[in-house]
Formats: C-alpha cells, sequence, structure tokens
C-alpha cells in the first residue's frame, strides 16, 4: 500500500510524459532496452527489463535515482527528460 506521505517516486502527469521522452532519447543514441537496463544496473540501479519497460510505457512511475541515472548514461539533464525547452 502507497504511504500518502511518501514522495520518492515522480508521478507522471499527463502533461509530461517522461517514458516517452527517455524512449526517443535512448532510441536516438541506438541504445537497445536491454543494454540500457544493463546500464541502469551497472549504475547500481535495481530493475528489472518488465518494470524499465513499464516506465517507458508510462504505467509505472520512475524514481529520482532512476531518473539520475538514465540522465547519466542518456548525456543530458533533467530538463531534456521532462520534456521542457530552454525558456519555458
Amino acid at each position: 500500500m502507497k504511504n500518502n506521505e511518501s514522495i520518492d517516486r515522480i508521478i507522471q502527469v499527463n502533461d509530461i510524459n517522461i517514458g516517452k521522452n527517455i524512449v526517443a532519447i535512448r532510441k536516438s543514441m541506438k541504445i537497445r532496452q536491454i543494454d540500457m537496463v544493463a546500464k541502469l544496473q551497472v549504475s547500481g540501479l535495481d530493475i528489472s527489463v518488465y518494470s524499465y519497460n513499464r516506465i517507458e510505457k508510462g504505467t509505472q512511475n520512475p524514481t529520482v535515482s532512476f531518473l539520475y541515472a538514465c540522465c547519466s548514461i542518456l548525456n543530458c539533464d533533467m530538463n531534456t527528460i521532462f520534456g521542457f525547452k530552454q525558456g519555458e
């Protein structure tokens, strides 16, 4: 059961699709899903291919540590992951 006071997860809202942004960046770098998961695991994240796939589809919310690791692997910042443009 989710604790109402818990804020350890980022909730994907309708106007921000974090998963689609990660997919676009990952594919532009020609990184396969399985390779992305392996890189995340090597960086210390305990994540399965199933969970990673659900994050990309937007059916599972990512943790902050997941987003941070993705930024490192994909060589981008949080603004890119969240789809924010400069000057917004």
